[in-house]
């Protein structure tokens, strides 16, 4: 089964494991994430495991992908998540990624998220991918133009934020040209 791992010229996308569970409540506890992403409700490390189980552990063994953990080559620290999930409310898997904040305006998350494009157009074959943030995250808004995505419309669920939704087809990719670095196991 792919679960989207691979490396880059500084960082390395693996698997999740329940032994991510620490980082997993640094990461989920983050300015960053609380303002854009909102309280998961991950808190322990138990919770964290739960958390896992029932979003990246379900997405692997459901549909072969799901979110990593991106880890800085040289020192082996983690510093990130990035890579794909299938939402009840989305049409084509949704490319996610964040990182923690002392990591956060030094190129990781385009890095990572640019060769998950290229393993997921070219090895997962998916046909398209989607991906979903809020209006005023802005960093994001524009990480996901700099990768070739385009706005598609703003989606308004009952109880939540308007989110704006972009795409991006393998058929219109502009990175389909990008040089394969790293090899998905």
């Amino acid at each position: 089964m792919n679960r989207l791992v691979f490396e880059t010229e500084r960082l390395r996308l693996e698997s999740l494991t329940l032994a991510d569970s620490p980082f997993i409540v640094e990461l989920l506890n983050t300015p960053g994430w609380l303002q854009y992403i909102g309280d998961c409700n991950v808190h322990t490390e138990q919770q964290a495991e739960e958390y896992l189980r029932q979003g990246p552990l379900k997405n692997y063994e459901c549909f072969g992908f799901g979110l990593g953990r991106v880890t800085l080559k040289q020192a082996g620290v983690p510093i990130g998540l990035c890579g794909f999930m299938q939402r009840d409310y989305l049409e084509h898997p949704d490319i996610g990624y964040a990182l923690l904040p002392g990591f956060v305006g030094q190129g990781y998350a385009y890095e990572v998220a640019r060769q998950a494009l290229v393993v997921g157009f070219t090895e997962l074959g998916l046909p398209k991918l989607q991906a979903i943030t809020l209006p005023t995250n802005a960093p994001s808004v524009g990480l996901l133009n700099r990768l070739g995505f385009t706005l598609e419309t703003e989606l308004t669920r009952e109880g939540d934020d308007t989110l704006l939704l972009f795409g991006i087809s393998a058929a219109g990719w502009r990175g389909g040209q990008l040089k394969q670095v790293g090899q998905s196991t």
